[in-house]
């Protein structure tokens, strides 16, 4: 008996299978995860995600470990100095944005009541707990949501930039706010078990 499918699109490359099978999809539980997904989705920008995820640690070690507190504090001379390192996806203004993006954060924990209130104000976009969406392949995923939509609204009133309806969907998927997985695929159940537990 053949197991079940997995999702399609993981079957591109190893980076991209790792990556659904261990990350994609699990409910984040802390809000540091969270906002390292909202800077590489930044930068997935006009390009396929393996492009990021490829130069991620190269981005982990430039960008300060994904330090909100650190990245607030970069300004022109970092800008740069980055866009000198074929390390990572050279673009000034993706860089700009994710040095406004890290103050908008601290801004909005502020707002929030600190650490403890930044993942209650995402999930809020989705009635409080991760949206099982239950993909098939005649159901497959949209590029945004009218949730998306609604968090890329809020996200842009609050100060952020470059994070419009599909990037605030892709977030979604990846930090396990909407499972988008196959059901057929195992790792619906995984990820529909963590979200439960």
């Amino acid at each position: 008996m053949n197991p079940p499918p997995p999702c399609v699109w993981m079957q591109q490359s190893e980076l991209l299978q790792s990556f659904h099978d261990h990350e994609w999809g699990e409910p984040v539980s802390d809000p540091d995860i969270l906002f390292e997904y909202l800077v590489l989705h930044t930068f997935q920008l006009g390009f396929d995600f393996p492009v990021v995820l490829r130069r991620r640690e190269a981005f982990r070690e430039l960008l300060a470990g994904f330090d909100p507190e650190r990245l607030a504090r970069f300004g022109e001379a970092e800008v740069e100095e980055l866009m000198q390192n074929p390390r990572i996806i050279r673009n000034r203004h993706k860089l700009e944005a994710t040095f406004q993006n890290a103050r908008a954060w601290l801004q909005l924990r502020r707002e929030v009541g600190g650490a403890v209130g930044l993942l209650p104000f995402f999930y809020a976009f989705v009635g409080g707990r991760p949206l099982d969406t239950q993909r098939s392949p005649d159901n497959l995923p949209p590029a945004s949501t009218p949730a998306s939509l609604a968090l890329s609204q809020e996200l842009k009133r609050r100060g952020f930039v470059m994070t419009g309806p599909v990037a605030c969907y892709n977030i979604m998927q990846t930090a396990g706010l909407v499972n988008d997985h196959l059901t057929s695929c195992p790792r619906h159940a995984e990820c529909r078990a963590l979200a439960k537990g």
